[in-house]
């Protein structure tokens, strides 16, 4: 068992550190970390000394001070090595840097020092430290106009703002989910590097990432239809648009229902995408799921029966409620990172039709049990 620290445990990389690991029970194991930490020498000693590797995150990149955060950023490296000083404590360090190392502003000088002095501390000390240089990150869950300029075109697009674009420069970017997998991988490896790029894994415009998100607000918030979506960087967008929106209100979002003698006709989705169809029948009382995705896009539409549909964002309590009854028919999408179920609340059964995005695979099922 591997004992992992994250300081900036709550931050946006370190949230989905923290939440990913969890997902390996049998290999990691969390040592908690508190932002004040770094205020009490005591405490701090004890949360590295019982760490079998350390993942430095904690900084600011944000504030109307350049020299705040470059002396922020620094301080809290040196109160980091000292502790490893104090304790003689000797864990694999993994630190996070930024591609800004090379550019001329305080930030990235900030960033650039503090991966030097965890190398120094480490060449002296005979510990292994990797240093990630890091280019753009984005996600889900990203804090609008700090993390990233998709955390906030995000933002304003789902709640109707103007997004304005200042400079149409190329970024590198790469997702958060897929920095997580580099970091687990240099873990697994413990990897001895001072200075390792971490790759970029695609490059778009500002004014192209923009679009792409207009494109989303208008196919699926609005009309519901799942848009194309052609490559990894367009799914993990997609992924990443669908959790700055106002779910709690969004859904349930009701279907258009043609009725005649005959009877009726609903359309539960429209694709633009490929996928697997399937539909379940649920007796009273009984509740299906209770567990969450990282990855998979997945529509639940109740066609017959009452049905209570629930959602709960992984690390947080708040739990959303949402009733549907098939006399109105109505379907509800599963945010990645939500646990979410549905139980039958009516006295008849319960006729579910669902969606998702892939085939299901036996060898990757990208379903993790929690109880909302």
């Amino acid at each position: 068992m591997i004992r992992i620290g994250i300081t900036g445990q709550d931050g946006f990389v370190g949230k989905h550190l923290y939440n990913t690991l969890g997902l390996f029970p049998n290999e990691f194991l969390h040592v908690e970390f508190q932002r004040n930490f770094f205020q009490k020498d005591n405490e701090l000693d004890h949360f590295v000394s019982q760490c079998d590797v350390i993942v430095h995150l904690a900084a600011i990149n944000r504030h109307e001070s350049q020299e705040v955060i470059y002396e922020t950023n620094i301080n809290l490296v040196q109160k980091l090595v000292a502790s490893l000083e104090r304790t003689n404590s000797k864990p694999h360090v993994l630190l996070s840097s930024s591609s800004q190392e090379e550019r001329d502003n305080l930030y990235g000088k900030s960033k650039k020092e503090g991966r030097e002095l965890v190398a120094n501390w480490a060449e002296k000390n005979q510990a292994i430290f990797t240093g990630l240089v890091i280019p753009n990150v984005f996600g889900p869950f990203g804090k609008p106009f700090y993390n990233s300029v998709v955390a906030t075109f995000c933002h304003q697009v789902s709640h109707n703002e103007t997004p304005r674009i200042d400079i149409d420069t190329d970024l590198k970017l790469i997702y958060v989910g897929e920095l997580v997998q580099e970091i687990i991988n240099q873990i697994r490896a413990k990897n001895n590097q001072p200075k390792l790029e971490v790759q970029h894994t695609s490059e778009k415009k500002v004014s192209e990432i923009l679009a792409l998100l207009q494109h989303y607000k208008s196919e699926y918030e609005d009309k519901g239809s799942i848009p194309t979506l052609a490559s990894t960087f367009e799914l993990n967008l997609f992924n990443t648009y669908r959790c700055y929106m106002d779910i709690a209100n969004h859904f349930p979002v009701k279907l258009m229902q043609h009725t005649d003698d005959r009877g009726s006709f609903v359309e539960i989705i429209r694709l633009e995408v490929g996928g697997q169809v399937s539909f379940s029948t649920t007796k009273p009382n009984i509740t299906r799921g209770n567990h969450f995705h990282t990855r998979k896009i997945e529509r639940f539409a109740v066609i017959k029966g009452k049905a209570l549909i629930q959602l709960r964002k992984i690390g947080t309590d708040e739990v959303l409620n949402f009733e549907l009854n098939g006399d109105e028919p109505a379907y509800v999408d599963m945010p990645i990172w939500y646990t979410h179920n549905i139980k039958n609340i009516g006295d008849d059964i319960l006729y579910t039709n669902f969606w998702i995005n892939e085939f299901f695979n036996p060898n990757d099922t990208d379903t993790y049990f929690e109880v909302v």
